[in-house]
């Protein structure tokens, strides 16, 4: 009997555990809002908004944040302006994105279809989605209101006093300035959340004239390490401000790439090339060809997937002609290690001088298009180190074929010290983690994602603490799978995503005015064990003091509603975006093509 009584047991536990399983594969992340009512929901689980994936909610009606619109029919004769409709649009929206934004919900399709998106039912957190915007008070569904509850969020609208941010000129003017109306690219955020550096447009705002600014900190002006190389002994770094690039080109004009193609036409005997992908930069190529003309020694390894359509860089095989020898990581019957990523971006110069970091040596890392940090390393013994990584590579050993380097890869260059480590090997994170877990004063991070569930622990850790911890992600990488932003948040840390056309890229910490991290390795289990990448722990103060200046500055740039919402890499939110030429989602669509630029 009692045989029987446990096998009774144990199916009912496998059935209630098959009904859970069967429950969570039938929910299904929110991706995107592009209006509180149009949603852009994973419906096969691949992370990315695709075209078949976008949801509209039938029969409601809401208001709406875009300049120019009216109050919805609805709301007629409540003597409510335009102006309120659009501060109650931005409240609509909000609301929504709290409500929704990375969360799992059922959709229930109801067989209606528009050309844009298909009908359908959400139900999030087991309540229905339109019930809980009729509810609000800022939605009507079929024709009816709460009357009472929209009238309170009226209210709550005008204390939050929106206005319109102008986001090239940076002035912001009232909702219905006509200076601001014209705006082509506009955020639309409450007053007390405008950057430091906003003016008032004096024209909508002459009556009543804004306050003496305070003397301005120095993170609130662009700092003086754009546009040159800051150098200390023999080590330089280079960042660039993907806030005044909006897009990509392959001029060469910036910094990084004219300190490059400086560091290839000084080449006397070789150059090494490790390169995830590679643009054909005419000076970049030039130095190249001309350097090929010296006799000099082009050596070249990079990635290569088992599958065409996922190399991301078209370029890379025409560029890669110009190489004396190269090799790629791609074994023919082997996808698996072929699909792990050569993800380095170092380039090793006459054996002396290593140039390393998280820039791609194409169009929207040389542009200054995307964010990113590099190194110049003149050092023979580090230059050995990343050879001896370098030519197992372009002996056919990538990912966990390649063996750990032997020797010192501890070096002092002047006043810095730095650290290298490679991946897969090297276990990077075992060196990282020990440096946050110290920290006293602050840890900030400039990342294009994080996934990696130790990294996360110790950043809570160190907030929970009192470390001032403050985190800047890539829009795209809210979606990503195993991302941890939401747990920071969760926990009480500081995380923006940022808003602007090109990619958050770098893969770096700073802490406490003594250390930075710069390198190719994101904060990822396939980064640290499974890719070739490499790291740089630098401890020097001067260095790490400019990098801080740096984030902070970027820092104050993103507004705060990207604190709690995420802001949509390809959308009028992340600024240039819908206007850059780059499918900034990998979603397949470009520019207007795109639904969430196209609705606006």
């Amino acid at each position: 009997m009692k045989n029987y009584f446990f096998a009774f047991l144990i199916f009912i536990f496998f059935a209630l555990f098959a009904l859970f399983i069967y429950t969570q594969r039938q929910a299904n992340i929110v991706l995107n809002l592009i209006t509180p009512s149009v949603i852009q929901i994973d419906m096969n689980n691949n992370g990315i908004a695709d075209i078949n994936e976008t949801v509209c909610i039938e029969n409601i009606e809401i208001f709406s944040s875009e300049l120019g619109s009216k109050v919805p029919d609805f709301a007629n004769g409540l003597n409510i302006s335009d102006t309120d409709g659009i501060a109650l649009g931005y409240l609509t929206k909000e609301f929504a994105s709290n409500l929704l934004l990375d969360k799992k919900v059922k959709v229930n399709f109801t067989g209606k279809s528009s050309h844009d998106c298909r009908f359908a039912e959400i139900t999030v957190d087991n309540e229905n989605y339109a019930d809980k915007l009729f509810e609000s008070g800022l939605a009507a569904k079929n024709g009816k209101f709460r009357k009472y509850n929209l009238l309170k969020k009226l209210e709550e609208a005008k204390k939050l006093n929106p206005v319109i941010l102008n986001r090239k000129s940076y002035k912001y003017h009232k909702l219905d300035c006509k200076y601001g109306v014209l705006s082509s690219d506009y955020v639309i955020i409450p007053a007390k959340q405008l950057p430091k550096e906003a003016k008032a447009c004096k024209f909508c705002h002459a009556k009543k004239p804004s306050k003496k600014a305070a003397p301005a900190k120095q993170h609130d002006k662009s700092p003086d390490i754009f546009g040159k190389t800051f150098s200390q002994g023999d080590l330089k770094l280079i960042l660039t401000d993907f806030t005044t690039t909006l897009t990509p080109n392959k001029n060469c004009n910036a910094k990084v790439c004219t300190e490059i193609v400086n560091e290839i036409n000084s080449a006397n005997s070789s150059i090494d090339i490790a390169a995830y992908g590679l643009d054909k930069i005419p000076a970049f190529y030039n130095a190249l060809s001309n350097a090929c003309k010296r006799n000099v020694k082009i050596r070249l390894v990079y990635d290569k997937s088992s599958n065409p359509d996922r190399d991301y860089y078209k370029e890379t095989i025409e560029t890669a002609k110009i190489s004396d020898k190269s090799t790629t990581d791609y074994l023919p019957d082997n996808a698996a290690y072929s699909n792990q990523l050569m993800h380095n971006k170092f380039i090793i110069i006459d054996r002396k001088t290593v140039i390393t970091g998280s820039m791609n040596f194409t169009a929207t890392g040389f542009s200054g298009f995307n964010a990113n940090s590099v190194l110049i390393i003149n050092s023979a013994d580090a230059a050995d180190l990343y050879t001896a990584e370098f030519e197992q590579m372009l002996s056919g050993k990538f990912h966990n074929l390649k063996q750990k380097c032997r020797g010192n890869n501890r070096f002092i260059l002047n006043n810095s010290k730095i650290k290298i480590l490679f991946s897969p090997y090297d276990k990077a994170m075992q060196y990282v983690i020990p440096l946050i877990n110290d920290a006293e004063k602050y840890v900030y991070v400039p990342a294009f994602l994080i996934t990696h569930s130790d990294f996360a622990d110790a950043l809570i850790k160190a907030h929970k603490r009192g470390a001032d911890v403050k985190i800047i992600i890539d829009a795209n990488s809210t979606s990503t799978r195993n991302t941890k932003h939401q747990v920071l948040r969760q926990n009480g840390i500081l995380l923006k995503t940022e808003n602007y056309a090109g990619k958050m890229h770098m893969k770096s910490i700073i802490i406490d005015d003594k250390y930075f991290i710069a390198g190719s390795m994101n904060f990822s289990n396939s980064g640290e064990n499974k890719n070739d990448e490499n790291m740089v722990i630098v401890e020097n103060p001067a260095l790490a003091k400019k990098f801080k200046e740096y984030f902070l500055y970027i820092w104050q740039k993103i507004p705060d509603i990207y604190l709690k919402q995420n802001a949509r890499a390809e959308s009028p939110e992340s600024i240039g975006s819908c206007n850059d030429g780059v499918d900034n989602d990998f979603d397949g669509l470009i520019d207007s093509a795109d639904p969430a630029c196209k609705y606006y």
